[in-house]
């Protein structure tokens, strides 16, 4: 089962003495900037101790070693603790405030947080900048070195030109900026000291991922209602609503994953496409391939893995239909892929209803195109738009992942999960992107204000909600976000017509009532 201390939304990576040295993720979630977990009790309070012997306090470097002359002191890797949660001093970084029915957080200071990768080992930090961190310029990480934002071992660092070696820890400290979700709260459906069932708006990711932490279920739930230390039964696309099931219980999370995979958990979706959909039942079974695991870009494939949905058609109002749709298995994408190989994309769907598709869209599995240019097309489809968020690509990993679909159409390994994902943790977190979501505790050095501002901080597990983000932003002079106007995100861009209706067991049954587009009095708004 996923615990909901993922790591999905860090970059970290393990050491590279360790087996698979560039794909092993490291929880880094779980340490507090003075070294404590969220339990409160810290990993190994000898573990950034230089070892000494009974003679003398000599410093001596990993396994024991004495150090030579010049050479820098690394302490041995951190403990995994995958079992700790988030908690009351994660919550309390920011508060959210609510503006235009958009729930908001105001920006705070992170620290972003990795290992030292195998391919960085006998490189300068200022070449690993360059070649891989380029959502800013060399001239901003000069600055933030300065003023004590970028550090290795915990020790500042002012020289950019220091050669990484193995087991060093990174950690440079961000201004981080959220984009805004929906307004509506999150409605508890049950919680019977077993499983929590909420109603999940659309636009808000279930974990933190990409830009979002605070703006998560996860983080809405500790912040607002002071509850944590859930396990995850599923999961549902950002743009996706309803129906969502945590287990309260590390037992009662083994006994919803078993039903999971004996396919005893039935889920019923209900969705609007385009056109008139047949009436009777369809079945589809056409394998789904994940073309691109940064945006989750599937398509229809020989080679993808096997899936099977029921459709049932519940209305059409002559222009698009509802329909009702029963997945059977669980891959990615599964009912959108499905719709768009039968002729019939949800009607908002940003990546399956693109016209970078093609003249069919997709319809039969007829493209025409390679991945790489498939991804470069939608991509370029959203920049024209102004509407890259959707498919919650940061802005330099657009240009990196377009590199791994063509690395991956040349060896052939676009079936290859775990480096695919390895990939997606390290792009889609740039050390230094203020809205990129990179992970950060707090700030060190020169920007010392983050603590400044009480009121914009929870207390006691409910957020602190401010009237205007004007008067109580805390505004940063490196951060390049702080110098933009966004322009809020529209309704549109933040719903897609999707919804988890009902999840039943042998012994459950959780549903939803059903969404306003869904019913048949529905109106599109022009």
């Amino acid at each position: 089962m996923h615990q909901n201390s993922s790591t999905m939304e860090q970059a970290a990576v393990a050491p590279a003495t360790a087996a698979e040295p560039d794909a092993t993720p490291v929880s880094v979630e779980n340490t507090t900037p003075d070294g404590t977990t969220a339990t409160g009790k810290r990993k190994s309070d000898e573990t950034d101790q230089p070892e000494t012997s009974g003679r003398g306090k000599r410093r001596r470097g990993a396994g024991g070693k004495k150090l030579r002359p010049g050479e820098r002191y690394i302490p041995p890797p951190q403990k995994r603790n995958p079992g700790v949660s988030f908690g009351q001093e994660h919550f309390s970084e920011t508060s959210y405030y609510f503006e235009g029915g958009l729930r908001k957080v105001q920006p705070y200071y992170f620290d972003f947080k990795t290992y030292c990768k195998g391919r960085w080992i006998g490189k300068s930090l200022l070449e690993v900048f360059k070649s891989e961190f380029r959502a800013e310029s060399i001239e901003y990480y000069e600055k933030a070195a300065k003023e004590g934002r970028i550090r290795l071992n915990d020790t500042p660092v002012e020289d950019l030109s220091v050669v990484l070696r193995n087991n060093d820890l990174m950690k440079n400290t961000v201004h981080r900026h959220e984009p805004p979700v929906v307004g509506r709260p999150l409605e508890v459906l049950v919680d019977d000291g077993e499983v929590l069932v909420v109603d999940k708006p659309a636009s808000i990711p279930v974990h933190p991922c990409g830009r979002f932490r605070h703006n998560t279920v996860i983080f809405i739930l500790g912040k607002e209602r002071g509850i944590s230390e859930l396990h995850t039964v599923h999961r549902l696309d950002r743009l996706t609503s309803g129906v969502l099931l945590f287990a309260r219980t590390l037992e009662t999370s083994k006994k919803l994953d078993q039903l999971v995979r004996d396919r005893q958990l039935v889920k019923e979706y209900v969705c609007r496409v385009e056109g008139e959909f047949p009436q009777d039942e369809l079945v589809c079974e056409q394998p789904i391939l994940v073309v691109s695991f940064k945006i989750g870009l599937c398509r229809v494939d020989p080679k993808g893995k096997e899936c099977r949905t029921v459709f049932q058609r519940l209305d059409f109002n002559g222009k698009t239909s509802v329909v009702r749709c029963l997945p059977l298995t669980g891959r990615t994408h599964q009912i959108r892929v499905h719709l768009q190989y039968l002729g019939f994309p949800i009607l908002n769907d940003p990546i399956y209803g693109s016209s970078a598709w093609g003249p069919n869209r997709g319809k039969g599995g007829l493209v025409g195109r390679s991945d790489n240019e498939l991804l470069q097309a939608l991509i370029e489809e959203h920049r024209t738009q102004e509407s890259l968020h959707l498919l919650d690509i940061p802005d330099d990993g657009i240009e990196k992942e377009a590199e791994h679909t063509r690395a991956s159409e040349k060896t052939d390994k676009s079936t290859s999960e775990p480096e695919a994902a390895e990939e997606t943790q390290m792009n889609a977190q740039p050390l230094t992107k203020c809205a990129s979501g990179s992970e950060t505790n707090n700030i060190v050095g020169g920007c010392s204000d983050r603590d400044t501002n009480d009121s914009t901080k929870s207390n006691g597990g409910e957020a602190k909600v401010t009237e205007s983000a004007q008067d109580t932003q805390q505004r940063d002079h490196l951060c390049s976000e702080c110098k933009l106007v966004r322009p809020d995100p529209t309704e549109k861009e933040l719903i897609m017509y999707l919804h988890a209706l009902r999840y039943k067991g042998p012994d459950f049954d959780y549903s939803t009532r059903l969404p306003d587009w869904a019913k048949e009095d529905w109106v599109e708004d022009d």
